[in-house]
């Protein structure tokens, strides 16, 4: 095992938790981390990007540590419409992993502690969101986290 990788991702905090949001290319990645980091903004809390696209991740005293690589450091990319400067954080300790995911589910359910494996450390505990529909993306990563999300 390695103790540093760059992976295609991308790397937001909201509030106190630091999450890596994964998928394919096209998957949403971008369009659900904006919305997520805008949503906790818009109820007074604390959310910002730290990478988009590509990010840095090293294995720091046994916790994934997630940096923006310097070239794209401040920028975003929205689908579409293109390249933006938003508001960063230099680097997260990782808690969790996101995956977007869109109608229709399968499997309906998510696996029973199901985990994102990564090229250093332990992996990271997945959720996956939905990403299309009436409920929020925040709103439903509240119910699902409600107390460990530091929000």
């Amino acid at each position: 095992m390695t103790t540093s990788c760059n992976i295609h991702a991308t790397a937001i905090v909201l509030g106190t938790s630091g999450f890596l949001v994964t998928g394919a290319s096209g998957s949403g990645k971008s369009a659900l981390a904006l919305s997520l980091i805008s949503q906790a903004r818009r109820r007074g809390r604390f959310a910002a990007l730290v990478a988009d696209d590509r990010v840095d991740l090293a294995l720091e005293n046994g916790q994934i540590v997630a940096r923006c690589p310097p070239a794209i450091r401040g920028l975003i990319e929205i689908r579409g419409a293109g390249i933006a400067a938003v508001d960063i954080v230099p680097a997260c300790i990782l808690d969790w992993a996101i995956l977007p995911v869109k109608a229709p589910y399968e499997p309906r359910l998510p696996p029973e502690q199901e985990r994102l494996q990564l090229q250093v450390g332990d992996g990271l505990p997945m959720i996956r969101l939905p990403v299309e529909g009436a409920l929020s993306p925040l709103d439903a990563l509240l119910a699902i986290l409600p107390e460990k999300l530091g929000l």
